[in-house]
């Protein structure tokens, strides 16, 4: 079993959907399916079994020995977010207490970063994963600084050698579009509301 979180989300979804389309489910979908259209995101599959954030823990727990790997693409993505506490509990608590369990049980994990995390780009957009370079981005808003401080402490652990998950991987995504994504509302990509436009 796969765990993705924020599975019915647009990205989340679509790695769900590539999962069982290669035989690799069940599938855990953890999100709040709140919403039709985040509904219609996983209606197709078949192999998943849907669990809120808030029993996240407990299922873990409960189902560790058949966990293959979990797939972190769950957060508070939206770049208008000015909640601070929220952010920092979904985006960097959460991040850490996954990368943990991961390392604990020696699980793979991958999860979500962002090009937000270079701010207006003037340190460039490649960072290499070095502490320094991590520390020296200015990210524009607090989603973008808090997918930071996330890399910042994923290099710090790897960089001190303390325990990590057996393979493990952060994903920065760039201008991100395609199929799922019409539940973003006004955080839909440009692409999607040019095509809305133009229909």
């Amino acid at each position: 079993m796969y765990v993705v979180t924020g599975g019915a989300g647009f990205i989340g979804s679509n790695i769900v959907h590539g999962l069982e389309a290669r035989g690799l489910g069940p599938v855990a979908v953890v999100d709040h399916v709140d919403s039709d259209e985040k509904a219609r995101n996983i209606a197709k599959r078949r192999d998943v079994e849907t669990v809120t954030p808030e029993n996240l823990s407990r299922f873990l727990d409960d189902n560790a020995g058949r966990i293959r790997g979990i797939i972190h693409m769950g957060a508070i993505s939206a770049t208008t977010e000015t909640r601070l506490v929220r952010i920092i509990k979904n985006n960097i608590i959460l991040s850490r207490r996954l990368w943990h369990w991961c390392a604990d049980l020696g699980i793979p994990y991958i999860y979500a970063s962002s090009a937000a995390t270079y701010g207006d780009g003037s340190q460039g957009f490649d960072d290499d994963g070095a502490i320094e370079a991590l520390k020296a981005l200015q990210p524009l808003n607090m989603y973008g600084w808090s997918k930071n401080q996330f890399d910042i402490w994923v290099a710090e652990q790897v960089a001190a050698g303390r325990p990590k998950p057996p393979g493990w991987a952060g994903l920065k995504f760039f201008n991100v579009f395609g199929p799922n994504e019409y539940h973003k509302g006004r955080m839909q990509s440009v692409a999607r509301q040019v095509y809305e436009k133009a229909a």
